[in-house]
């Protein structure tokens, strides 16, 4: 537009033969308008700069007209050429205001010269300016806001499609996602559909311990945890990420503040479930801004749908262990009311019998049966008192135990020592049923393995729990058929595998049996058993 206007300015002026003045002005407007070729106006909100250079060239135009037959003059066409920029670069108020300026300049200006020109020119040349300015400005309203809106327009389909994506990820979780109740299929689930999004290098899962302020490492993959730890003592980045409802976002780790050794991005999200915590996952790459909001908002998916599937699992496994609780309590009252009664009631009547009979083969029979049923009531009573006998948060495993074996020397004449190394203390679900098999490993010792003394040995340390019984017995063969059966160790395997431990037997004919019993916490390289 400068350069059209300039050329017609240039045509008109030879053919009108304004001479010098005409000459000037038209290279001092060929330099302006070659300059902004270069170099074209920017127009940059708040720069005052810019302003002043779209001033200035304003303030050529003008001089340019003044200088030429002022409202006649043609160089009038590039004075309009600076309407566009002023009207696309400030808008139809400021434009009306710049045309009015521009009038009174180009008037003044004029009458200083001594050629103010008709007034019919005068109004017709401002009216051209006034008209040009304006059309301008409202240009801008048109165009530079429309485009503005569409823009807008194209950012929100944008959006919409990222929505779009992440809801078709969020779905395909949700259908994925286990419905089982085993926590341990839960987890591999979870860790699969995470590593399935993000490509992660380090995902972590940590759940809090039952009965205790503490968190254990469900899932450690790439990363060196020490556990149990409480809150204050997780990493930075996880106590934020338990104090949030939305995932927390670090797109730079400093060396040292993830989980992992050579992570330098993470996410870290908290895991709720009827508005409680349950758990926290994280999620870490070893590339510093590799994760982004949009993968924030897929572990947020992910995290709601594995927060409901980890609760419903721990939930199940406490039903069930509140279940075995309640069926041990009912078993015990049964004993007690009907069993336990029955075989008082029998010893009573024998005893009646015994003072009554005369005949000595007879009353020999009925003492060494009224002996039998004074043992079996003691047994049913020592059962009563194992199935009640429970650890709780006050009493801990090494003192249930304890009391356990001097029970068992004092009915058996079994040699039975405890040898206790620590005093950590573990999850009450861990600790019943590490009872629960020590108390299957040294019943079976005293009926079945003919042995004269047993050791139990119960290590209690912050990352491991070890139980040990050994008994100078007979032994067995491990293949023996039925042989594992009726001594009750698939019985002590499953309480093992509940609670993740590992189970082991080390005996021989005639060489004792050794039942080693190990519960490790994850450890520094993050690993479980």
């Amino acid at each position: 537009m400068r350069w059209g206007a300039l050329a017609v300015a240039v045509a008109l002026s030879s053919a009108l033969g304004l001479g010098r003045p005409a000459v000037l002005a038209s290279a001092i407007l060929a330099v302006v308008a070659l300059a902004r070729t270069v170099a074209p106006a920017r127009l940059r909100p708040g720069s005052v700069l810019d302003v002043l250079l779209v001033v200035g060239e304003v303030a050529v135009a003008i001089v340019a007209v003044t200088a030429t037959r002022g409202w006649v003059s043609p160089f009038l066409f590039s004075l309009a050429a600076t309407g566009v920029i002023v009207g696309y670069g400030f808008g139809l108020v400021r434009a009306a205001l710049a045309a009015v300026a521009v009038g009174l300049a180009v008037s003044l200006l004029s009458t200083l010269r001594s050629s103010p020109g008709a007034t019919e020119d005068a109004l017709l040349g401002w009216a051209q300016v006034l008209l040009v300015y304006l059309v301008a400005g409202y240009a801008r309203r048109i165009f530079v806001e429309e485009a503005q809106r569409a823009s807008l327009a194209l950012t929100r389909i944008s959006r919409l499609t990222e929505a779009n994506d992440l809801l078709f990820e969020l779905y395909r979780v949700a259908q994925s996602l286990p419905v089982s109740l085993d926590l341990g299929d839960t987890l591999s689930l979870v860790v699969g559909r995470v590593r399935e999004l993000l490509q992660p290098d380090v995902v972590v899962i940590l759940l809090p311990d039952d009965g205790t302020d503490t968190w254990s490492a469900a899932v450690a993959e790439g990363a060196r945890l020490r556990a149990p730890v409480t809150l204050d003592q997780l990493p930075p980045p996880l106590r934020v990420a338990a104090t949030l409802i939305d995932a927390h976002l670090e797109p730079e780790l400093t060396v040292g503040a993830g989980l992992g050794l050579a992570s330098r991005s993470g996410l870290y999200a908290s895991l709720r479930a009827r508005g409680q915590l349950v758990g926290l996952l994280a999620v870490e790459k070893r590339d510093a801004f590799s994760l982004s909001t949009r993968e924030a908002q897929l572990l947020e998916g992910v995290g709601e749908q594995a927060a409901l599937a980890i609760d419903n699992a721990r939930l199940f496994r406490r039903l069930r262990t509140v279940g075995a609780d309640q069926e041990r309590t009912r078993i015990a009252r049964d004993l007690h009311d009907r069993i336990g009664q029955s075989l008082v009631y029998l010893a009573f009547e024998l005893d009646r019998l015994v003072g009554k009979t005369d005949a000595a083969p007879l009353k020999v029979e009925l003492e060494g049966l009224r002996d039998d049923v004074r043992q079996a009531v003691s047994e049913v009573r020592e059962t009563l008192y194992d199935l009640r006998t429970e650890v709780s948060e006050q009493v801990g495993l090494a003192v249930v135990l304890d009391d356990f074996v001097q029970r068992v020397q004092a009915r058996s004449g079994l040699a039975v020592k405890l040898r206790v190394d620590g005093d950590s203390r573990f999850p009450l679900t861990h600790e019943r049923e590490l009872l629960r098999i020590a108390q299957e490993a040294v019943t079976n010792v005293e009926r079945h393995a003919d042995a004269s003394s047993v050791i139990v040995s119960l290590r209690l340390r912050p990352d491991v729990a070890l139980l040990e019984v050994a008994d100078d017995g007979r032994g067995f063969a491990k293949g023996a058929a039925g042989r594992l059966d009726s001594y009750g160790l698939v019985g002590m395997r499953e309480r093992a595998d509940a609670i993740g431990a590992a189970l082991e037997i080390d005996t021989a004919p005639g060489r004792g049996t050794i039942i080693r019993c190990c519960l490790e916490q994850p450890n520094d390289e993050g690993t479980s058993r």
